[in-house]
């Protein structure tokens, strides 16, 4: 399909952990496309996070296909790979990885460095990506001296400084209380919205519930059924919430 940006088919990734093989991927496939916001929920244990590995070029699979602009990732170089993941993926993570003796500015500016900008460019671009997520007024404090919330914004500020494709975010609000999960949320749409590429890792329903395409993994298993499943899942539980009162 020509609105096809990442197109993976019959993934599998193995490894051995205490003498037993742990099969975290079991022919997962999944076709992602421009504008698409995609949630993929499941437990711990699951295979999430060594999805996201496989997504974010950080991960080889054992077998099965992975293109991104419809180039095989397994073909790839280490050059190659570091410059997908430095133009076109933006990662977010749940613990905000941000380098407390830095400002946030200076944190924003840390991937830019190895693009071979000028010091004014870099700043240049640094304060706009603050200013998208609406913390340009923060931009000398340290991360000590900012909320989680804020800490996280400047966090997608730094993954949005490559002008990625794709954002991969990682339990992006599993470190923070529901009324700042629920801005940092509303600031993945808005982005979604511009035309960067969503995909999000969770356990969290609610959080799931927020994009345009659910994906439950389960097992090492990709099923795109997973609004079904929430609806199914909600619906239990408001069960069991009625049947304890």
């Amino acid at each position: 399909m020509a609105n096809s940006v990442i197109e993976i088919k019959n993934l599998k990734k193995s490894y051995e952990l205490g003498g037993e093989t742990i099969h975290a991927l079991q022919d997962v496939s999944l076709q992602i496309n421009m504008g698409d916001f995609i949630s993929i929920i499941g437990p711990s244990g699951s295979g999430k996070s060594t999805f996201m590995n496989m997504i974010g070029c950080l991960d080889k699979p054992d077998s099965g296909k992975y293109l991104i602009d419809e180039k095989n990732v397994a073909k790839m170089n280490d050059n190659e790979l570091a410059a997908i993941r430095n133009g076109k993926i933006g990662f977010i993570f749940q613990n905000f990885n941000l380098l407390n003796k830095l400002t946030a500015l200076e944190n924003v500016e840390l991937p830019l460095i190895y693009r071979g900008l000028t010091g004014k460019e870099r700043r240049e671009k640094a304060i706009h990506c603050l200013q998208l997520v609406g913390l340009k007024e923060r931009q000398h404090h340290l991360p000590t001296q900012l909320s989680g919330g804020q800490q996280q914004r400047v966090a997608i500020a730094r993954a949005l400084a490559g002008d990625p494709l794709i954002l991969l975010a990682d339990e992006p609000t599993g470190a923070l209380d529901s009324k700042t999960s629920k801005e940092v949320l509303q600031l993945l749409k808005e982005l979604n919205e511009k035309g960067h590429i969503i995909v999000l890792i969770t356990h969290d329903l609610e959080v799931a519930k927020q994009a345009k395409r659910i994906m439950r993994i389960h097992d090492g298993q990709l099923f795109e059924n997973g609004g079904d499943w929430l609806e199914t899942t909600r619906i239990h539980q408001d069960g069991a919430k009625k049947y304890q009162k």
